[in-house]
């Protein structure tokens, strides 16, 4: 009869522990911070939307620069592919406490890896970003 309890008692906590793959991340805006093939640093922000149970449009904005891209989450792996210019690239990240997701990414061909930070973003976005809007596509009515 322990057991049963016992058994009782924990599996709500197992099934959170299980919940599914898109639970773990939020659509959203992030910010980001980095560190580019060559070692430079620079920021930005990320606007991840979700398209599917575990699947992600990416639009990055550092800069001026545009970056399009999706993912897929799998567990704590948020995995990405991207296009910059004339470049694929991808990247691998770690989802973290607090919705911060830590990883590395690459172009292909490159000699080596980027880092990347990603935490929700803390301030409205500046003008030009609105969430859930691909740039280049009309904003959202407003009432």
């Amino acid at each position: 009869m322990k057991r049963l309890f016992l058994a009782a008692l924990l599996a709500p906590a197992l099934s959170w522990g299980a919940a599914s793959p898109a639970a773990a991340q939020r659509s959203g805006v992030y910010e980001v911070t980095g560190r580019n093939l060559d070692g430079s640093e620079y920021r930005g922000l990320l606007e991840l939307r979700q398209v599917g149970l575990s699947s992600f449009h990416l639009v990055w904005t550092i800069g001026r620069e545009t970056i399009e891209g999706v993912a897929m989450v799998s567990g704590r792996t948020f995995a990405t592919a991207f296009t910059a210019g004339n470049m694929t690239g991808m990247g691998v990240y770690e989802l973290r406490d607090g919705d911060v997701m830590e990883g590395s990414w690459t172009l292909m061909g490159a000699q080596g890896n980027g880092t990347e930070t990603l935490r929700p973003a803390t301030e409205t976005p500046p003008p030009g970003i609105v969430p859930g809007v691909t740039p280049g596509t009309q904003a959202p009515a407003r009432p």
